[in-house]
């Protein structure tokens, strides 16, 4: 039987979860994630948790922090002028905004707290610092 290794395309079906029971991203009902292994499309953990499975395999895993989007930084918050952003932009707290980061890449980042004068934007992925469990089938390998 085929077990996936890097350089395989493989289709799974997963359902991720916190600690507490809560779902944060399932593909059931939907079309599997499809992930070439050794591209890091995908988090380290959720990447090395498919390498070895076969098709129809099942398991669960749980992923540390810092094998998924890392640990939570105080330092990717930062405080802004509101005059930095266009007037045209509705802001409000949980607003994702994206900026271009120093080396040309896109940021995500998050409304924490809007002033008069200041926005506070956080650089942090939603999910750093959290464990993630997930449920995963295997269902293709190419």
């Amino acid at each position: 039987m085929t077990q996936a290794t890097a350089g395989n395309t493989v289709r799974v079906h997963y359902v991720g979860t916190f600690d507490d029971g809560s779902e944060f991203d399932s593909s059931v009902g939907a079309e599997p994630l499809e992930v070439t292994l050794g591209q890091g499309q995908v988090i380290p953990g959720f990447e090395q948790a498919l390498e070895g499975m076969a098709v129809g395999d099942k398991k669960a895993v749980q992923i540390p922090a810092e094998e998924a989007y890392g640990e939570y930084s105080p330092e990717m918050i930062q405080e802004i002028d509101r005059a930095n952003i266009p007037d045209d932009i509705e802001l409000e707290v949980g607003l994702q905004l994206q900026a271009q980061g120093p080396e040309g890449h896109t940021l995500l980042l998050v409304v924490k707290e809007v002033t008069e004068n200041t926005v506070t934007l956080d650089g942090n992925h939603p999910l750093a610092g959290k464990a993630l469990n997930f449920e995963l089938e295997m269902v293709e390998i190419a």
